[in-house]
């Protein structure tokens, strides 16, 4: 969870990540952060998100984030 926050962070070092629980909802994060995000999860942590998984609720919290990544390492394996 930790690398997450720093990549969060280093996509947009000004929002509160750890208190956020709507990113999406309330257009703190836009649709390139989102694609910021999802290569950055394809570096670190080796997880390809799909169109099926671009859900605003996958990318609405830190929380959701890190469970996408869990799902999709499990799918992986």
């Amino acid at each position: 969870m930790e690398k997450l926050l720093e990549i969060l962070k280093g996509v947009r070092p000004d929002v509160d990540f750890e208190n956020e629980t709507a990113l999406i909802d309330d257009g703190i994060l836009d649709s390139f952060d989102v694609v910021s995000i999802i290569s950055e999860l394809d570096d670190q942590f080796g997880v390809q998100v799909r169109i099926t998984e671009l859900d605003p609720e996958n990318f609405n919290s830190v929380e959701a984030i890190w469970q996408l990544v869990q799902s999709l390492k499990e799918k992986s394996n």
